[in-house]
C-alpha cells in the first residue's frame, strides 16, 4: 500500500496516464450498444456469493460544485481505483476533470484546487462518463457517503445517455457499521482515516479521496474476513439481523 501511495504522490495531482480513451462526440450507436450490454451484465452478475477475498470493486469519488444535482450542481472530476478483495490493483486508476464553462465559487476553487481554466480545457461530460463506464465495467462501486455520488451519477447518466444508473453502490458504512461496536455515528473520511491509521493525503482530489476510501474499505473488509464473513450475502444477512 505504501508503494501505491508513493505512486500517486509522483503523479503530482495530474491526470493518470491510464485513463481509457473515450468515445468521441455524442453517444453513438456503438456506445448505446455498449451501455445496453453493460446493463445486462450488471443485472446478471452475482456478487453476493463471491468470496470477499476475491470480490472485485471500484472505489470512486467525485468533486462537485455543490450538493444538489437537481438544482444545477455539476460534477467537476471523477477519480477511481480498482480493488480485488482488500488489495489495490495498484496502477489501475481513473481520473478526469469534466469540461465546465462556468465560473467556480472561491470556496470550491480553494477546496479542490481546480481552476476554471482547467475545466474549460477538460473533456466533455459525455466522453468522461463513457470512459468511466468502460473502466468500471460491471463491478460494484464503493464510495464514502455514497448518497452524494449516487445522486450525481443518476442525474448525469440520465441527462447524457437517457439511461438509468444501475450499478450496485455500497457505502463505506456497510462494513464500518457491521464491525464497529456501540452506537453508530456518521463519520467523515478524515475521521475514519485517523481511526484506521491511514495517512490523509491529497484531500478533496477525486483520486486522492478514492484511494483513502479504498484504504478504509480494505481495512474493514479484512476485518470482516478475519471475523468469518465469507461474502456480501453474509454481511447483508448480519446487518438485517442488527436492524431487525
Amino acid at each position: 500500500m505504501n508503494d501505491f501511495i508513493q505512486f500517486f504522490r509522483g503523479m503530482g495531482g495530474k491526470i493518470s496516464s491510464n485513463v481509457l480513451a473515450g468515445m468521441q462526440g455524442q453517444p453513438s450507436a456503438q456506445s448505446i450498444s455498449f451501455l445496453r450490454q453493460l446493463e445486462k451484465e450488471v443485472r446478471q452478475k452475482d456478487d453476493l456469493s463471491c468470496p470477499l477475498k476475491d470480490l472485485e470493486v471500484v472505489v470512486f469519488d467525485i468533486e462537485t460544485t455543490g450538493f444538489h444535482p437537481d438544482k444545477g450542481d455539476q460534477i467537476l472530476s471523477i477519480g477511481a481505483v480498482k480493488m480485488k478483495g482488500a488489495a489495490f490493483c495498484e496502477e489501475d486508476t481513473f481520473y478526469s476533470l469534466i469540461k465546465n464553462d462556468g465560473i467556480l465559487s472561491p470556496e470550491i476553487r480553494a477546496l479542490t484546487n481546480i481552476t476554471d481554466e482547467q475545466l474549460q480545457d477538460a473533456p466533455e461530460a459525455h466522453e468522461v462518463l463513457m470512459q468511466f463506464f468502460q473502466f468500471i465495467s460491471s463491478r460494484i462501486l464503493i464510495a464514502h457517503h455514497s448518497k452524494h455520488e449516487m445522486a450525481f451519477m443518476r442525474k448525469i447518466t440520465w441527462d447524457l445517455m437517457k439511461k438509468r444508473f444501475q450499478h450496485r453502490m455500497i457505502d463505506t458504512s456497510f462494513l464500518t457499521n457491521l464491525l464497529t461496536p456501540g452506537p453508530q455515528t456518521i463519520r467523515t473520511l478524515d475521521q475514519l482515516c485517523e481511526e484506521c491509521g491511514i495517512e490523509i493525503k491529497n484531500r478533496h482530489h477525486a483520486l486522492g479521496d478514492a484511494i483513502m476510501t479504498g484504504s478504509i474499505w480494505a481495512y474493514y473488509l479484512q476485518k470482516a474476513i478475519d471475523e468469518g464473513y465469507k461474502n456480501l450475502g453474509d454481511v447483508y444477512s448480519e446487518l438485517a439481523k442488527k436492524r431487525g
